[in-house]
């Protein structure tokens, strides 16, 4: 017995000699943390979805409070009042930052891209992806398989099952780039709303040379640089046979939309163009 209850005193100093030691270390090696890091997370949307470049909205809110400015710093979810808010707590001033939104650059729907082959495999893109190029001639065209719908927590794109091409709900959409990172053909984009929610983009990402691509897909663009031509702002370029519109110089003037020969290039939410009547020519009169 008395060895026994020797063991357990000695358990219990060894046990209570330890509780000091960590109570002295953690002590010492305290760290406070800043009480404006809490103010921000509750501020914050609390998505966690990743779109600022952090893990979560609390490693968003300690690179707010120690960062010196907050010009690279967004959250895609709360938007620009959101970061108003930041700034307001933080003293700092928010940078104004345009909306964005993700887009689908692909327009290969069944009717216009089809199907040569037929895949039986797990409804997967990213496996797929792996696997093989794809069930038509188009090896850069959307699988149709859902990786950005399942990635989407704001509900917010969708696989039409009738084009097999994802769909963007432009009122859920936060621009929080999870669909743009689960897509392994790099076909979604974030790009600025705009103003009315007007935008103009190629809605292509093939790279093959013109005669391929368009036997590949019907819309497919082609790179022959009618549009680059036809923009007088420089907005577009060409590379790799593809264009491209790069929306921070592009003015929604929509000089390329009619002269691309493939229709590859994608007008939204603009009200339709007045046709200009033909002018009535006047008949000569004839004096007898």
């Amino acid at each position: 017995m008395s060895v026994l209850l020797s063991a357990v005193a000695t358990l219990g100093a060894i046990g209570a000699g330890s509780a000091a030691i960590l109570y002295i270390v953690g002590r010492k090696f305290h760290v406070e943390e800043d009480p404006r890091i809490e103010e921000i997370q509750e501020a914050l949307p609390a998505a966690n979805c990743g779109g600022c470049g952090f893990p979560g909205c609390s490693s968003f809110a300690n690179a707010c409070v120690k960062a010196d400015t907050l010009d690279n710093l967004f959250c895609p979810v709360g938007g620009q009042e959101t970061m108003n808010k930041v700034a307001s707590i933080l003293g700092k001033t928010a940078t104004t930052s345009a909306k964005k939104i993700a887009v689908v650059r692909c327009s290969g729907s069944c009717d216009e891209r089809p199907r040569t082959n037929l895949y039986d495999g797990v409804s997967n893109c990213t496996i797929a992806a792996a696997l093989y190029g794809g069930e038509t001639g188009c090896s850069f065209g959307c699988f149709g398989l859902g990786d950005c719908e399942t990635s989407c927590t704001f509900d917010a794109i969708h696989i039409n099952p009738f084009t097999r091409l994802p769909e963007v709900v432009e009122d859920k959409c936060t621009a929080c780039g999870a669909c743009v990172k689960a897509c392994p053909k790099d076909i979604i984009e974030l790009r600025k709303q705009g103003p009315k929610s007007r935008r103009i983009y190629v809605s292509c990402v093939n790279r093959d040379k013109g005669a391929v691509a368009r036997k590949a897909c019907n819309v497919a663009c082609i790179g022959c640089s009618k549009c680059q031509q036809a923009c007088p702002f420089e907005a577009i370029t060409i590379e790799n046979n593809l264009a491209y519109i790069n929306d921070d110089k592009c003015r929604l003037c929509r000089k390329c939309v009619p002269v691309c020969p493939t229709n590859s290039i994608l007008e939204l939410n603009f009200p339709p163009k007045k046709e200009t009547p033909p002018a009535i020519k006047e008949e000569a009169t004839v004096n007898a």
